[in-house]
């Protein structure tokens, strides 16, 4: 039976809300660190599916979301075309040959990376609740483009940015790869049981209009037209973070089935701007979950108030911050469950 999570993102308004949050499955939790000091890094226990399944549903058995995403990481694309990934304490994600002194003719892809994703995606479809929706997930080509190119993360994509003025044809080459990539991993995510994904732009931000026409909108249109030719029950939701007042055009031009909202943007102001009946979700402020002040309750009837005429999932403008006490979630499930409109 669909839950009300998969039944908002096809676009049914429901009287009750549906939750989750982007990152739910992490380091804020205690039962997460406890197993991750026992499995050792980050990158073994993501390609444990036994141990990522029970990651990916920690968050479920301890607060009745909505819906369970996939315990992985975008960078999981990269390693399978054959960059070497590595995480390190302190300084996050490294991939090596950098593309930016590197071609990608020198790679050797292993796509055999993608089986444990897909083993995990199964194991917690088998044990999920029933009405609790699988989501999976990957990085839109932009963003992971930017770690592919810079070898790192980085405040300003100056690397990926400054190839984009310098030598398109070479990020067009890199763009159109991850591209192809995204759609032969997402399809294998939903066959293995994910009944909607979700495609993280968290860098699309950085890009001038007309290079977010060509970096952000048009890949991101082309795996949304592929994934809904090959699986046109499944919703496909799109974030693209910082997108500002670039997002209405996204919505309209990607096809996706539901956008993502970060935490900068007048809920009014998108519940104005895009598509009538197009499905939403996030804009919370991660930081204000955080704090967990005062004001936590009275942003979350704001939001569900603006959004009150459309499709609405409630979540987060990013992913949850790993010092958020697990009792500011608690508050936040209530004040959104309690919410009468």
């Amino acid at each position: 039976m669909p839950g009300l999570l998969l039944d908002t993102l096809n676009g049914k308004r429901s009287e009750r809300v549906p939750l989750w949050l982007m990152r739910q499955a992490g380091r804020y939790l205690p039962e997460y660190r406890e197993l991750r000091a026992k499995k050792g890094g980050f990158l073994e226990l993501a390609y444990d599916s036994e141990a990522a399944c029970e990651v990916t549903l920690q968050p479920i058995e301890r607060f009745g979301f909505d819906g369970a995403i996939l315990f992985s990481d975008i960078l999981i694309v990269p390693h399978a075309l054959g960059q070497d990934l590595e995480f390190l304490a302190g300084e996050g994600p490294k991939l090596s040959p950098r593309l930016v002194d590197a071609h990608l003719r020198d790679l050797s892809p292993d796509c055999s990376r993608y089986e444990p994703i897909y083993e995990t995606v199964r194991l917690c479809r088998q044990r999920l609740p029933e009405g609790v929706t699988m989501l999976g997930f990957a990085g839109s080509p932009w963003t992971v483009a930017t770690y592919m190119v810079a070898g790192e993360g980085s405040r300003d994509q100056h690397d990926a940015r400054a190839m984009a003025y310098r030598d398109p044809g070479a990020l067009n080459d890199i763009i159109g790869v991850i591209a192809d990539q995204t759609i032969a991993y997402l399809r294998g995510q939903i066959e293995a049981g994910a009944e909607a994904v979700q495609l993280f732009d968290s860098w699309a931000g950085s890009l001038a209009p007309d290079e977010f026409e060509r970096w952000v909108i048009e890949p991101n249109a082309r795996i949304v037209e592929a994934l809904q030719d090959s699986h046109p029950n499944i919703p496909v939701i799109g974030f693209p973070k910082g997108a500002g007042e670039k997002l209405p055009a996204y919505a309209r031009e990607t096809g996706v089935d539901a956008v993502g909202v970060d935490e900068t943007l007048d809920p009014e102001w998108v519940a104005r701007e895009l598509p009538a009946g197009l499905p939403v979700q996030g804009n919370l402020d991660p930081l204000l979950l955080l704090a967990g002040s005062d004001r936590l309750e009275q942003r979350v009837r704001a939001i569900l108030e603006a959004f009150a005429d459309r499709p609405y999932v409630f979540n987060l403008g990013h992913g949850i911050d790993r010092r958020t006490p697990v009792a500011h979630v608690e508050r936040l499930i209530s004040a959104v469950r309690s919410f009468e409109g």
